[in-house]
């Protein structure tokens, strides 16, 4: 697991610690444009006299081997070595890409995350994978690379919309429904409502932490944290090449982990009063995305790229019962599309 984690409102401050009780030759930052004007002022001061800000495109259609390049590009041309630090300050999108890049220039350089979105807070800045989009396929290209640390700062939040905080309540969600049962009783009632995000955050990124933990390199357990994923990013990387109608990534999940707790229902693991549960509580959160019958063939298509695919056979993490989930199910085709038909008639 990550070398250090922390999370809480003075997260950041121990940036300054860490610089201090490391002999770093240079410090470089990396940023979007929403996180250089929004969230870099907070890190500054936490920040040696002598760094430098790379800024690259904020989306996900921008987690590109070109953007690498750009990020690898500054790295030579600022004359970083293998005793720099790249401080990755952004969301999930940032975080992979700055620990990709981080993690094959000059065969490795060490890096702190700092998220700044929800999404990125309990999902995409805890278990040391990173990667980039490639071919149009999520995640397609990547490494396992453990970050030196990471800062959870929840006052980051602050800088978002409803829309982006959705999306990474969708991850907390998938932590609830694999692993802590009673947690998703309790909020299923109170839904997105929260005046304070650290108990949710340290809750989650603890779930997270400890299947990473059993499982690094995602040989067995790591593989339930990937319940909605195997629909879900087929649904996100087909609207990924439409202008305009691109989901985030919560959005995609939300539509996944629905499909597949439907699906576990069909392979008779979860009751149907459970599956109710969920929808009820999924729907009254995230609007329905509408999946022509047009579209629903080309997005099963993509699930048989999936990484955790063997061979031909897609393997999906199903739902025993909420909070216990079972990985390697395998589905078909036409189970994804009969999937994706259920959504429709939500």
């Amino acid at each position: 697991m990550t070398e250090e984690i922390f999370i809480g409102p003075q997260a950041v401050t121990q940036l300054q610690e860490l610089l201090q009780n490391r002999a770093f030759h240079k410090t470089m930052v990396l940023v979007d444009e929403n996180t250089h004007r929004h969230c870099y002022p907070l890190l500054k001061p936490f920040l040696p006299q002598h760094h430098h800000v790379i800024q690259i495109q904020s989306g996900e259609d921008n987690k590109t081997l070109a953007t690498c390049e750009q990020v690898w590009r500054e790295l030579t041309d600022q004359g970083l070595d293998r005793w720099g630090l790249l401080v990755n300050l952004g969301g999930g999108v940032l975080t992979d890409l700055g620990g990709f890049c981080a993690s094959l220039y000059k065969r490795g350089i060490k890096f702190v995350n700092v998220p700044t979105t929800l999404l990125s807070q309990v999902d995409a800045s805890v278990g040391g994978k990173t990667g980039i989009d490639f071919m149009g396929f999520k995640n397609h290209i990547g490494v396992f690379q453990e970050p030196l640390a990471v800062l959870v700062n929840p006052e980051f939040l602050k800088t978002l919309d409803l829309r982006q905080i959705k999306s990474g309540y969708a991850e907390v969600i998938k932590h609830w429904l694999i692993m802590d049962a009673d947690k998703f009783q309790e909020q299923r009632y109170i839904g997105l409502f929260t005046e304070d995000w650290t108990d949710l955050i340290r809750h989650s990124i603890d779930i997270k932490s400890r299947v990473v933990t059993a499982d690094p390199l995602e040989n067995g357990l790591r593989k339930i944290l990937n319940f909605g994923h195997t629909i879900g990013h087929a649904v996100e990387s087909f609207y990924l090449e439409k202008p305009g109608q691109m989901l985030l990534h919560g959005e995609a999940v939300a539509v996944g982990m629905l499909c597949e707790a439907w699906l576990s229902v069909q392979h008779q693991l979860l009751s149907p009063e459970e599956l109710g549960q969920i929808e009820t509580f999924i729907m009254s959160i995230y609007e329905k995305v509408k999946l022509p019958e047009a579209d629903v063939q080309a997005i099963s298509q993509l699930c048989l790229h999936d990484k955790k695919n063997s061979g031909a056979t897609i393997n999906c993490t199903l739902l025993q019962k909420i909070g216990e989930a079972v990985y390697d199910q395998p589905i078909t085709l036409p189970e994804v599309q009969s999937a994706l038909r259920y959504y429709q008639l939500l």
